[in-house]
């Protein structure tokens, strides 16, 4: 039996087997309605799973709701939640860390990612096998990522400071990564840089390679040189990647807290305690949890708000 007839065979069996009045309305359906029968249980579940948590959310931003006290009366409070956060110097402290981190993550992330992916661009010998070890770090866990360098920086026995010792010739645990004001933030930036340039470079590569080799052709009939083929050529038409993988950054680490939370746990003191772990300790710590959504609300307006103008940049880019 050919597999057309094994298929014919099974469709007139399940046919036969459907009830008359289940098969009536199925005949009496439109492509539309049926369209709708499969996509239904999906949007149900994205409801369910993305949807109402937010409408929760922006619920409770506005009562003295706790979650250990699950039992106590929930008072409205209206908008002081908001008020306080925003008139709170230890959020804005927060926040600024948080800049502070996206900034140089980004910026750093993204001047070395381009400049890998334009060498491996050049399709060396071995380039291949290159690309595959540098996007390594990517692929791991941030779990295990902060663990190993949270190893790594330990100032006894840790090999990041041994790497220094010997390029400056002091005591390898004459200072502390994680344990010192000024370098725990930049502790935090190299381990993020370490990990996520490859995504960037990624983004960047394919770019590069978008870009038609005619013109790189015409252009050097035109006899115009490496330099100015990079600027005029290179660079405009890879643009819109680079932004994008700037977007897609900056959206990650503006809410960065597996990281930061395993590394330093937001120490020494406040200085790496980033908006995610404030969110953290007033939802898990204090309890506060009103508080928390309406901190959560702020941080998702600010990150879709800043995300949409970015956008819209980012569309008048392509467009030219």
């Amino acid at each position: 039996m050919s597999e057309t007839s094994a298929r014919a065979t099974f469709a007139e069996r399940a046919a036969d087997a459907t009830p008359p009045s289940i098969a009536r309305r199925m005949r009496s359906l439109s492509d539309r309605a049926i369209a709708w029968l499969f996509i239904t249980p999906t949007i149900v579940l994205l409801l369910a799973i993305n949807v109402f948590p937010l409408f929760w959310t922006i619920y409770l931003s506005f009562t003295n709701y706790k979650a250990n006290r699950p039992n106590a009366p929930i008072v409205w409070l209206g908008t002081t939640h908001y008020t306080n956060i925003l008139t709170d110097p230890d959020v804005w402290h927060s926040m600024t860390v948080t800049a502070h981190f996206v900034f140089w993550t980004v910026a750093i992330e993204t001047l070395i990612g381009f400049g890998l992916a334009y060498l491996l661009d050049r399709r060396f010998r071995g380039h291949a096998f290159w690309t595959t070890v540098i996007l390594i770090p990517m692929m791991l866990s941030p779990a295990v990522v902060g663990n190993f360098w949270k190893f790594i920086y330990q100032p006894q026995i840790g090999l990041f400071n041994y790497i220094v010792a010997f390029f400056t010739g002091g005591d390898p645990a004459s200072f502390q990564m994680l344990g010192s004001v000024a370098l725990a933030p930049w502790a935090i930036v190299l381990v993020d840089v370490w990990m996520w340039t490859p995504y960037v470079m990624l983004i960047c590569l394919a770019g590069l390679r978008s870009i038609p080799d005619y013109i790189y052709e015409a252009a050097e009939v035109d006899r115009a040189s490496a330099w100015r083929r990079f600027w005029s050529i290179t660079i405009p038409m890879a643009l819109p990647f680079i932004m994008l993988a700037v977007l897609f950054r900056g959206i990650e680490n503006f809410k960065m807290f597996d990281m930061v939370n395993l590394l330093t746990g937001g120490g020494p003191g406040s200085t790496t305690e980033t908006a995610s772990i404030t969110l953290k300790r007033e939802a898990f710590e204090s309890w506060k949890t009103g508080y928390s959504s309406a901190l959560a609300i702020i941080l998702f307006v600010a990150v879709f708000g800043l995300a949409n103008i970015y956008v819209k940049a980012l569309n008048r880019v392509k467009q030219r």
